[in-house]
């Protein structure tokens, strides 16, 4: 835990201490949370976009084809496997609250919403961490592919630790209040200078503490 803390406190030198937005839309998110899988931003956002303007009331998509739900959210990628997801996720929570409405998953304890949700198909434990996090503001790690990356480089984590794995390890060692901190300042230092391909040792500010660093870059 100490490595860590130390590995918190030199990118919060390096990057500055991330700033959590405040509360958000929890159904919103985990929509936009879904749309994210296997692919990268830009496209997730597109397709969040295309879907808010075409159903701007979530509860349009109930009823909706899936076909067409598909080919609204196709630059997301997976597009029929995407809209089915949303689709039976949405229903899902109509059967269990009678409305639909997800806030009460930010009342939820941690463990307990991981347990619940990772039930549903097409959401696993990154999914529903990552709406925890940003939309809740719950103190947990998500570990997406640029986090679970540099974990294993620093050695936090076996080199063969799924991402699953890598998140119940990491858990216990991240300093209490410092999840939101360190999972956003490992995505900057992922797609800045740790790159997987041709990572730039020489500027990284943890080079010090990490067993893999280049001699040089």
């Amino acid at each position: 835990m100490d490595n860590v803390a130390e590995i918190t406190a030199c990118l919060e030198d390096f990057f500055g201490v991330p700033q959590w937005n405040g509360r958000g839309n929890p159904l919103s998110s985990m929509i936009k949370t879904i749309l994210s899988q296997n692919t990268n931003d830009k496209n997730r956002d597109m397709a969040y976009h295309r879907l808010k303007e075409r159903y701007p009331d979530w509860s349009l998509l109930l009823d909706e084809p899936t076909s067409d739900i598909a080919d609204t959210i196709r630059p997301a990628g997976l597009a029929n496997q995407k809209s089915e997801r949303i689709q039976k996720f949405l229903h899902w929570i109509v059967e269990r609250t009678g409305e639909l409405n997800l806030d009460f998953l930010c009342e939820m304890q941690p463990d307990h919403a991981i347990e619940t949700f990772t039930q549903l198909k097409g959401i696993g434990i990154k999914t529903i961490a990552v709406v925890l996090m940003f939309t809740c503001g719950v103190d947990i790690f998500p570990v997406d592919t640029h986090v679970h990356r540099i974990c294993r480089k620093l050695n936090l984590v076996p080199e063969n630790a799924s991402a699953e794995k890598t998140h119940f390890l990491m858990q216990p060692l991240v300093p209490d209040g410092k999840s939101f901190s360190l999972h956003m300042n490992f995505l900057k230092l992922g797609r800045t200078i740790c790159k997987a391909r041709q990572p730039l040792c020489g500027k990284c500010p943890i080079a010090h503490l990490c067993p893999s660093r280049q001699t040089a870059s």
